[in-house]
């Protein structure tokens, strides 16, 4: 008698549709060769025999470990750490006064975007919380082709000539007898190299201030770094220099905080990015431009095409002129983020380059790094580096070639292919370089207008507020005291003195140096054996600008609290009452509100209802935080005062000077911990105060409380 079976769809119908989330089409996907040839094992390889060795035509086999032995590339060299989105570029207002740009004279387009943010001196797998400059790279796929504004988060560069640039990143790396240590400027051959090459010194006091360690990369500026060209449709030229402004703001964290966070989250800004991207909180950054008329060139108390230097807002106002969006998470991390490959060289009819030395060289090595990286001269045919335009040339064949190039001739002039592709005229949208005269002798050297390197740090360090100066004077206290050499602190604090006496008064204390009045080598050694070394000494600090408050992290002002993250402290028998009333507020904010509690799972408030638990106290920690609220209920507060991260949890977030909330019984953290004595604290609200305590959230920090905070034990 043969056997019942129940319908054949029942059980894999059900695996389907718990499946069928995860499909992204919502089709059947069956497992195939990269042939096509469907697979019914891939467990098991083909034997001779159950326990037979395997056999030789195991193709299945062949192919997967293949693959899998072939699967990585060459991470960059510098900037191998990164994240990326894609989104859309928005033009405010046309331009043409100053440019022939497609994208900057058609308000009705929107402009495909891919944006990569990176590290720059550690490895693809270090930590996203390294003090370091950080990458702003952004692909515009214009209608014209495509462009690449290749940037920072600082406005100015290490160095100003390209050659120099190896010499920069083996002095960063890791030193090469121990591979140590990783994504870390604190060793000795980076001081080495930095206290011999002065030119290094201006971007590097804006990696030693808090704009090293940014609290989000949602929440930093870009930069293009050089001087460009604009040039209009009657051929007159502006120089031009690019600035992203975010509308969240510009914050940091604290080192304290950056050490811990790369220890609890080391993928914390990746997270955050795609997180936020994800709950539809898009980030924006607004584009901002700096134009000066050729004419002007020479007007400045420093180089326009000098790299380490940035040109004061208040000298050359940013016209903003329209904005970028990130709404988008790459499919998939590989195929895009990793094969991204942004050129300099990427330019469209209307911009151009300058003479910046620095520049210039940027132009060759880019290309050469891609093809190092991607191997193939094809790599600009991938997914993400392909242009929306047409694209028809007479390149063929090469490694990896993913076009089927049809017709009889690769060649041009020609008559067999009907003369095609044919030359575009310049009037029809061909690119243009900028007609400027050229002559001078051929020479191996630096001009003098370039050998100014204390005034613009210590523009910038004067421009700080007081907890950012303080900040900065413990960055370069830590990092020389990272230094093993006496004589390289010595000429360090030597630089730092140049640039302001009270900053290098503060480091040397740290250190438990003097500060040295001279040293006795030539303080520039970053010059060729035939120069004239007294010439290119540098002179003073030269004070053309008292203060540029756009240099400070407090310019760019917001209100929002949009994707803050804020930690609820609370228990089984918190009070619903108060929580609703704070959460609701919050969330109307666009906040994240997650509930810490002495578990994972649920826990239940005083009406009954289940809560979800973000993270149990044990697997979290307060950095990962922007604030604290601990809603009231005794059952909550006696759970919570029982287990002592609790306590430290507040402690932090206190040092950190973050905003505190409490409603009823949650006051009784607070008296357990040390902010029970500074209740008095503008941003410690004791009785809730939803409107004050997101007024607070919005400032980040209160850091009138800094010196009060540095007495509470870590």
């Amino acid at each position: 008698m043969q056997k019942k079976t129940s319908p054949k769809t029942s059980p894999s119908s059900s695996k389907d549709e718990a499946l069928a989330p995860y499909r992204k089409d919502g089709t059947d996907q069956p497992l195939t060769t990269n042939m096509g040839l469907k697979v019914n094992d891939t467990n098991n390889s083909l034997k001779a025999g159950i326990r037979g060795g395997t056999l030789l035509e195991d193709f299945l086999l062949r192919e997967k470990i293949n693959h899998f032995d072939h699967e990585r590339i060459p991470e960059r060299i510098v900037h191998a750490r990164g994240s990326a989105a894609h989104g859309v570029f928005e033009l405010y207002e046309a331009i043409p006064e100053f440019t022939k740009a497609g994208i900057f004279n058609d308000t009705s387009r929107k402009t495909p975007v891919f944006t990569r943010f990176s590290t720059v001196a550690g490895s693809k797998g270090s930590t996203d919380l390294a003090r370091d400059v950080h990458g702003f790279a952004v692909k515009f796929y214009t209608e014209e082709g495509v462009w690449d504004l290749v940037g920072n988060n600082m406005p100015i560069f290490f160095i100003q000539d390209a050659m120099k640039f190896p010499d920069l990143i083996h002095s960063v790396k890791p030193e090469p007898d121990r591979e140590i240590p990783q994504a870390a400027s604190a060793h000795d051959t980076f001081y080495d190299f930095v206290s011999l090459s002065p030119e290094t010194l201006h971007n590097h006091i804006w990696v030693m201030s808090d704009r090293g360690i940014p609290r989000s990369l949602r929440m930093m500026e870009g930069f293009g770094i050089h001087t460009f060209r604009l040039i209009n449709a009657e051929g007159v030229a502006h120089f031009v220099r690019f600035h992203w402004k975010p509308k969240l703001g510009v914050r940091s964290v604290t080192w304290d905080e950056a050490v811990k966070i790369s220890g609890a989250d080391s993928d914390f800004h990746r997270r955050d990015l795609w997180d936020a991207i994800e709950a539809g909180q898009y980030p924006e950054w607004e584009l901002g431009l700096q134009i000066i008329p050729e004419e002007d060139e020479h007007n400045f108390p420093f180089d326009l095409l000098d790299a380490t230097k940035l040109i004061p807002e208040e000298m050359v106002p940013v016209k903003i002129v329209g904005k970028m969006t990130l709404n988008r998470n790459p499919d998939n991390f590989f195929a895009e983020t990793e094969q991204v490959a942004y050129l300099p060289t990427h330019m469209v009819p209307g911009i151009d380059f300058s003479n910046d030395p620095l520049l210039q060289g940027r132009l060759f090595s880019y290309r050469d790094t891609q093809l190092s990286r991607l191997g193939s001269v094809n790599f600009e045919q991938l997914p993400i580096n392909q242009s929306i335009s047409a694209v028809h040339n007479n390149q063929r064949d090469g490694h990896m070639q993913m076009q089927i190039p049809k017709g009889k001739t690769a060649y041009f002039p020609n008559t067999l292919g009907g003369g095609c592709p044919f030359l575009t005229s310049i009037a029809d949208g061909a690119f243009e370089s900028f007609t400027e005269r050229v002559d001078g002798e051929k020479i191996r050297a630096r001009s003098e207008s370039f050998v100014d390197y204390y005034s613009q740090p210590a523009l910038f360090y004067r421009s700080l507020t007081k907890w950012e100066q303080a900040h900065t004077a413990d960055a370069y206290t830590f990092e020389l005291g990272k230094v093993n050499y006496p004589h390289i602190q010595l000429r360090m604090l030597y630089h730092i003195n140049q640039i302001d006496e009270n900053l290098a008064q503060k480091v040397a204390e740290g250190l438990g140096l003097e500060v040295p009045g001279s040293i006795d080598e030539p303080v520039n050694q970053a010059i060729g054996p035939d120069d004239d070394v007294e010439k290119m000494q540098p002179p003073k600090k030269e004070v053309y600008l008292e203060k540029s408050p756009a240099l400070s992290e407090t310019f760019i002002k917001t209100s929002t609290i949009a994707t803050r993250q804020i930690a609820v402290l609370a228990a089984d028998g918190f009070d619903a009452e108060t929580f609703t009333a704070m959460n609701d507020a919050l969330q109307a904010e666009n906040a994240m509100v997650k509930i810490v509690a002495p578990h994972g799972g649920t826990i239940r408030c005083s009406k009954g209802d289940e809560h979800k638990v973000f993270a149990a106290i044990m697997t979290t920690e307060s950095v990962l935080f922007d604030a604290i609220y601990v809603p009231g209920g005794q059952p909550s507060l006696d759970a919570l005062l029982k287990k002592a991260k609790f306590k430290k949890f507040v402690n932090e977030a206190f040092m950190h000077c973050k905003a505190i909330a409490v409603d009823g019984e949650g006051v009784q953290l607070l008296d357990a911990t040390h902010v029970g004595d500074h209740k008095d604290d503008k941003a410690v609200f004791v009785d809730g105060k939803p409107k004050e305590f997101i007024k607070a959230i919005a400032q980040h920090r209160n850091y009138d409380r800094m010196e009060v905070a540095k007495m509470i034990p870590a």
